[in-house]
Order: structure tokens, then sequence, then C-alpha cells
């Protein structure tokens, strides 16, 4: 097992943790890591372009002109796409980008990227987040203390002060240790894991 060392709101060490191997140090499979994060952006897109074809524009139910003896160049339609406004050629419409992803797939992948940051001491423990009132200033200096930039903080439990006090500190995320992802892991410069969290996630992920 690894053994990390537990930091207080204040940024010093109060004791250890054994981290199980079986979840933070795992061989890191970055081909599930890049399946996981690839997927976490495609069922995040909307799918939502539109534009209309020739059949779907307004007008040019007849030939503009007759087809021949007019000295212009035989036209069908005054909404063929060569014509200003009308309908695109291979207009894009709205598609379902998601896909899915074996539960044991997603297991595997997040083990990899906790891992990961395990092996680039980009992990940091916490015996504990509480905070008294909803206050910005006050989870910025905790950050700073333990020295977690661009931090992805996952708690044991939905904790309101904690999520809304760093919703608007520029590349912190909040997640609760049940729902978190690969992507938002990857994407972090430091996880900040509480020892809630830790217990969680080896009782979920073992």
């Amino acid at each position: 097992m690894a053994t990390v060392d537990v930091v207080n709101m204040e940024g010093k060490k109060v004791g250890t943790i054994d981290l199980k191997d079986e979840i933070f140090a795992v061989d890191v499979n970055e081909h599930l890591v890049h399946l996981a994060v690839v997927q976490q952006l495609a069922n995040n897109r909307q799918g939502t372009q539109k534009a209309k074809t020739r059949s779907e524009v307004s007008g040019g139910g007849r030939k503009p002109w007759r087809q021949k003896g007019t000295g212009h160049a035989r036209q069908g339609s005054i909404r063929a796409p060569q014509w200003k406004g009308g309908g695109i050629v291979f207009a894009p419409v709205p598609r379902d980008y998601s896909f899915k992803l074996n539960k044991k797939e997603k297991r595997a992948a997040l083990k990899s990227a906790l891992s990961g940051k395990l092996a680039d001491e980009k992990l940091i423990v916490v015996d504990e987040l509480k905070l008294d009132e909803i206050k910005t200033k006050r989870m910025s200096e905790v950050l700073d203390a333990i020295k977690a930039e661009k931090a992805l903080v996952v708690l044991g439990e939905k904790d309101e002060t904690v999520i809304r006090s760093a919703r608007n500190i520029p590349d912190t995320k909040t997640a609760v240790s049940d729902n978190m992802n690969v992507y938002d892991v990857m994407n972090a410069g430091t996880v900040v894991l509480t020892k809630a969290a830790v217990a969680n996630i080896e009782e979920v992920y073992a």
C-alpha cells in the first residue's frame, strides 16, 4: 500500500493514510483513460445543430424560367443550393453523439486516472473540509495552504457550504466521491481528497 501524508486545512501534516494498491497503484491504461474522456465530452455535446436542405426551405415550387431559349443556364428551382436563400447541400441535422462504456471499463479508467495522479504527486489527502459559512476567500486560502492548483476537490458527501464556496474560484471544481469522473480527474492540476472521500472510493471500487 502507498502511504500518503494527511494534511489539515492549514496545510500542516496531521498523520498518514494507506491507500489501496488496487485503486491508487494500478498500471495506467492510457487507452481506457482516453476512451473515458472522449465519452464524457461526447455525451456532453448537445448535437442540436440544424440547417435546411433544398426540400425544407420555402419557395421554389416552379422553374424560375423556361428550359431553353433565355440565354440563362437551365434552373429547376430558386431554392437549389447555388441560389441565394437556397438549401444547404449536406445540411447538418440533430444527432446524438453519446456512446457507452462498460461499467468495468469506466471503473478501470478511473483507477488509472487516480493512480496516475498519485504517481505524479498531484494527489492530496486532507483530514476534513469544513467551513463555517459560504466564503470564497476562505476556501481560496485553504487551497493555497495545501498548495492545490487547478484543484478538483472530492468530498465524501455533498456539502453545499464547501461546494458554493469553491464555485467562483477559477479552475476549481468540486465533486462527491460517488459521481466523480475521469475527465475531471485528468483535467485537474491537483486532486484533493478528504479522508471520507478516500474511504468511500475504496469501498466502492476495491
